[in-house]
């Protein structure tokens, strides 16, 4: 049977969040103590008093989490390319058989325009594609007879040139995406290849974006 501190652990591992600001301090313990005892009591099986909570919570140790952030920040300063593009747009379809051929002519076209921005991502029953706005005639000629799901205008992606050990350091996307959580910015989409991270946001967000990912190397 799992001891409360056990179960405390658990509990809090499922907001990341919380965790970050108990580590800095920024919690009242006892208040958030009142709101797990319920759940504790639960899981426990019995009743699991607010002080007991208390105690496991003020016990718990937050090494790990202090040498992960270390690392996280260590690896943040190494950004050194942010590259932002605006005026795109957002189309998502349902894949079908011809979805596939039209995309092959839309690629042909984009490298006519290397300058120009493209990118797709296919999951299992639909597919995004994220363009320059200039393209906007030429996508409704090519995909008129497919199935539209969505489609957003006035978008700005930011890029981070991301060092190679971001593919073994785990935590780097959530310390990316946290600062724009608590801001309140929508991220529209994430596009991710091995040494680059996009952030799509709407054009109303761009500017506080882009400084949030400048500042990331400043901590």
């Amino acid at each position: 049977m799992r001891t409360v501190s056990e179960l405390i652990q658990q509990e809090l591992n499922r907001y990341p969040f919380l965790m970050e600001a108990l580590s800095e301090g920024l919690i009242n313990v006892s208040a958030l103590a009142r709101n797990l005892q319920p759940v504790i009591s639960k899981a426990a099986g019995k009743e699991v008093k607010e002080g007991a909570i208390v105690m496991a919570i003020n016990r718990l140790p937050h090494g790990g989490l202090h040498f992960i952030q270390r690392e996280i920040q260590a690896f943040a300063r190494q950004l050194t390319d942010i590259r932002v593009r605006s005026n795109l747009l957002d189309y998502t379809y349902m894949n079908s058989e011809s979805l596939i051929r039209a995309q092959a002519v839309l690629l042909s076209h984009v490298g006519e325009q290397p300058k120009s921005f493209c990118t797709y991502s296919q999951g299992v029953a639909e597919t995004t594609i994220v363009i320059s706005s200039g393209f906007e005639n030429l996508m409704q000629e090519l995909f008129r007879g497919e199935t539209l799901i969505d489609l957003s205008r006035n978008l700005s992606a930011v890029s981070l040139m991301l060092p190679e050990a971001n593919r073994s350091l785990y935590g780097i996307y959530y310390y990316i995406l946290k600062d724009l959580a608590w801001q309140g910015i929508n991220v529209v989409e994430l596009i991710s290849t091995s040494n680059e991270f996009t952030i799509l946001v709407e054009d109303k967000d761009l500017d506080q974006t882009f400084s949030t990912m400048v500042n990331l190397r400043k901590v």
